[in-house]
């Protein structure tokens, strides 16, 4: 591995790097080098997880174009998803570089970039389907795809050495309920002037046949609704604006008025009418407007989708909202998928809503369509081969098994070069076709109420150890031969109950081992804190192994008097 300051490239040649986003879903960050610049496509969150106690969010680390800003000529957003979007407000004033993107993702990253401070002097240059521009030595067109959110992007990169397709997410809907289908002509003309290199979504590849179409969506939901009889709560991602317009429109086929509930549903709905979307659709009717609405007649519109702990459903299902509540008779409906990692946080949301007799409906739960993805099956990427004709295909944009799938599919239609990356893989890109030929650090940032640190920080690292071992914490008060002056103070946490008689008298048993375990020691080593506090901790490790079958994480306090 290349230390990046290294790195060395040569400059007539095209490179690739993609530095999140390529081995798993969320935190997309990809970039391009040419003539010693770079521009960079996209950066994005991730769900943390439990791995990451206390963190919500992760972002791509950004230190490699950090230390390279000055040649950094611009960064492309090609749409508004949070995991294309997201990072940017945190990240901007690392890159110090122009973005581009469409009207609609302008609209969201001006309210996000105002909600962190130190965004003010951002540039945001909107451009649209047709533009070509020049960003640095990089020759820019864009073309409209159809995708899960208004005005998605895919980008042509055109360099004397080669071009560029780089397809941001998109599918091949037939016929979308928001904006036009994928711009099949203009990715034909593309393939006329010569695709070099194909670099692509690669979420479903392993799903055989096409992506069902959004208006699908709007029948089965019409259906469905009539159905069922007390109120509905759906639930969706809030930028699927297209499935906005198919529950609003489906509920006014079946006589239902709809709600918006949470902040991220009325700042993206918001934003897709300034830009001239779902202008066709009912009023929605406010919060304090809901228990003044027959429960038959009720649609309320959830945040929630992926079992997010804040989230509108799940504070609901909790029973914690302040006005709302969900009770026998009731629905909720996730029309959204549920994306790898958070299935135990939304099983969580679902289980609190069966305790309260809240019938739930999933994607396979009934035999309406209620979700379809965003993102080209197996039939749609070969679509895009054909009409783009790539020299070399790299895919992105999933898990390994999603890129070596999408691999497999190129190599099975003939395409002569196939990479795929891992984060960091430094990519060359030229006629003879692709190669890795370095590779670069690469990282994640934990974002916090307060700060942002390195995802293997070693806080979160102490909070994850805690989570599964618990903590032990001793004061011992010695005098300057080091005999004690007190009893040790023992206090602990996620190993006893402290209310059971019983388990309370533990500590005790920590603080007899800690007083013999210094009664072994000689004089010599009583006289050296450093020894006595790690004596100390051995034997509270050995003492709560042997019982409990646990190593705590053990800290000692130690005072002279």
């Amino acid at each position: 591995m290349t230390e990046d300051k290294k790195l060395d490239l040569d400059p007539s040649e095209l490179h690739f790097i993609p530095m999140g986003g390529s081995e798993e879903f969320g935190v997309n960050l990809n970039a391009y080098a040419y003539q010693g610049k770079w521009l960079a496509i996209d950066c994005g969150i991730g769900f943390a997880g439990h791995r990451y106690p206390g963190i919500d969010i992760l972002l791509p680390d950004p230190q490699f174009l950090e230390s390279r800003k000055k040649d950094l000529a611009g960064l492309i957003v090609t749409h508004a998803h949070e995991d294309h979007i997201g990072a940017v407000p945190y990240l901007w004033k690392r890159l110090n570089c122009p973005i581009y993107c469409s009207p609609f993702t302008a609209q969201i990253m001006r309210q996000k970039m105002n909600d962190l401070p130190g965004n003010e002097r951002a540039k945001i240059i909107v451009v649209k389907p047709g533009d070509t521009i020049d960003i640095g030595p990089f020759k820019i067109s864009f073309a409209h795809v159809s995708h899960s959110i208004p005005d998605a992007l895919a980008t042509f990169i055109q360099t004397p050495a080669g071009n560029i397709l780089h397809s941001g997410d998109w599918n091949l809907d037939p016929v979308p309920v928001m904006g036009p289908v994928t711009d099949e002509t203009t990715l034909k003309a593309w393939g006329e002037k010569g695709v070099l290199a194909y670099i692509g979504d690669s979420t479903n590849a392993e799903v055989a046949g096409r992506t069902g179409s959004e208006t699908d969506v709007e029948k089965g939901l019409a259906a469905l609704f009539p159905e069922i009889k007390g109120r509905i709560a759906i639930t969706l991602f809030a930028s699927n604006i297209g499935r906005v317009r198919s529950i609003c429109r489906a509920a006014k086929t079946s006589g239902r008025k709809v709600v918006l509930m949470g902040r991220s549903l009325h700042r993206m709905v918001g934003a897709a009418m300034e830009c001239g979307y779902l202008n066709d659709i009912p009023d929605f009717i406010e919060e304090d407007e809901i228990e003044n609405i027959p429960d038959s007649q009720l649609v309320m519109l959830v945040t929630g989708s992926q079992g997010e702990p804040n989230a509108m459903l799940s504070r609901i299902a909790r029973g914690e909202h302040p006005r709302v509540t969900l009770r026998r008779g009731d629905t909720v409906v996730f029309s959204a998928r549920a994306i790898p990692g958070n299935e135990e946080d939304i099983n969580a949301v679902k289980n609190n809503l069966a305790a309260s007799h809240i019938r739930v409906i999933g994607t396979y739960d009934t035999e309406h369509i209620i979700h379809v993805s965003g993102h080209p099956c197996q039939d749609e990427i070969l679509d895009m081969y054909h009409w783009t004709r790539p020299k070399i295909v790299i895919p992105v944009h999933g898990e390994r098994s999603q890129l070596e799938a999408q691999a497999r599919l190129a190599r099975a239609a003939q395409i002569g070069s196939v990479v795929v990356p891992n984060n960091g893989s430094v990519i060359r890109i030229g006629k003879k076709g692709a190669e890795i030929i370095d590779h670069i650090t690469t990282g994640l940032l934990a974002v916090e109420p307060n700060r942002i640190l390195p995802a293997g920080h070693q806080a979160i690292s102490a909070r994850r150890k805690l989570q599964y071992t618990g903590t032990v914490h001793i004061t011992l008060v010695l005098d300057d031969r080091g005999a004690l002056v007190a009893d040790p103070k023992v206090s602990s946490m996620g190993l006893i109950d402290p209310a059971d008689e019983e388990e309370a008298g533990f500590e005790e048993d920590i603080a007899i081992e800690v007083e013999d375990a210094l009664a072994d020691m000689d004089d010599r080593r009583l006289s050296s804190d450093d020894d006595v506090a790690e004596q100390a901790r051995v034997a509270v490790r050995r003492l709560v192994n042997s019982v409990l079958g646990l190593k705590p994480k053990t800290s000692v306090h130690i005072v002279r008097v």
